[in-house]
Order: structure tokens, then sequence, then C-alpha cells
């Protein structure tokens, strides 16, 4: 199996699991109770991994163990639920591994937010006639993102650029300037 290429960690995103419980339709008022207690109990118990990731414990990473089986090997009234529970359940090394490593993010909603607008425009465009154009489109594109991050107006930034007014910093400058560590 080539371990020596096992070399990632791989975690799994909340919000995508939680979807599964979401996308379910209740038939019956029981079936619609128990799929409101089943995620009033998974967003709980997200929050609670959140606080977690703050002030790790073994006494609380073992009590977060037990609510997870207790939450996601419960039986319900409704088979749908139950086997979108169980898939969840065999996902429990990927759920949790915040647990032993509680400087790795719950979800991945904001890596998915940057790249779906470089999705979108490839789509729109049906792509690019040239590996110019793929560059010219990915680097307005970017910049446009960076913008909207450091609460640029895009619009300004361009046209900052293209007059060279140097009215606005370069994005570089300011991306150094806003970060946490000048790790840069």
């Amino acid at each position: 199996d080539a371990g020596q290429f096992n070399i990632l960690l791989h975690a799994l995103c909340w919000i995508h699991a939680e979807r599964t419980i979401h996308k379910i339709v209740p038939f019956t008022d029981n079936q619609r109770s128990a799929l409101e207690s089943v995620r009033q109990r998974i967003w709980k118990f997200y929050a609670d991994l959140k606080l977690y990731k703050e002030n790790p414990a073994q006494e609380k990473k073992i009590q977060l163990q037990d609510r997870f089986d207790e939450i996601f090997q419960e039986e319900t009234c409704f088979v749908t639920l139950n086997l979108a529970l169980k898939r969840l359940y065999k996902n429990k090394t990927e759920l949790l591994l915040v647990l032993d490593r509680p400087e790795i993010p719950l979800h991945n909603n904001a890596s998915e937010t940057d790249i779906r607008e470089y999705v979108k425009r490839r789509k729109v465009s049906g792509g690019t006639r040239s590996d110019a154009g793929r560059k010219c489109r990915d680097t307005f594109t970017s910049l446009k993102k960076t913008s909207r991050k450091l609460n640029i107006s895009f619009w300004l930034y361009l046209n900052d650029r293209i007059g060279s007014l140097n009215a606005i910093s370069l994005l570089d400058h300011l991306m150094r300037l806003r970060s946490p560590s000048s790790t840069f």
C-alpha cells in the first residue's frame, strides 16, 4: 500500500456531513420530530467541538467521543435517518480528528467558497481559448477575491493600478499588514 506516502491526515467537513441529514425529507410528524431532534443534537455537538478546539482536555475528548457514539448510533423511528446516521458513523475517525488535532478546521466551506467563483466563471465562459486567456481570467478572479477579503473595492484598486495613482497599497503589502503573524 506504499505507506510511506500516507503522510496527510484526512478530516471530513462537518457542514458537508450534516447535509446528509439535512437533505432527508420526512413524511410523518414522528419522522419530522426525529429528524429535527437529531439535527439539533448534531449542531449542539458541533458547537461543543468548537469549544473543545479552544480548550482541549482529555476528559472532554472522551465525553465528546461517547456523545458522538450516542448521536450516530441512535435508532429512530425513521429508517432513512438511521441509514444516514450509520453512514456518518463509519466516518467517525475523520469527523473526530479535531479531538487529536485541535488546530485543524471543522469545515472547509471557506476554501470551497474561494474556488466556487473560479468554477462558475469556467462554466459560464465554456473555458478559455488560450493559456493566456486562462491566466488572465484566473489573475483577475484572484485579485477580485483578495480585494474583497481585504475590504477594498476591486474597481478602485484596478483603476489605481492602471492609472499608476498608487493611492492604494499593493495587495500583498496589505495582506502582510493584516496577517496575524507576519510569516510571509
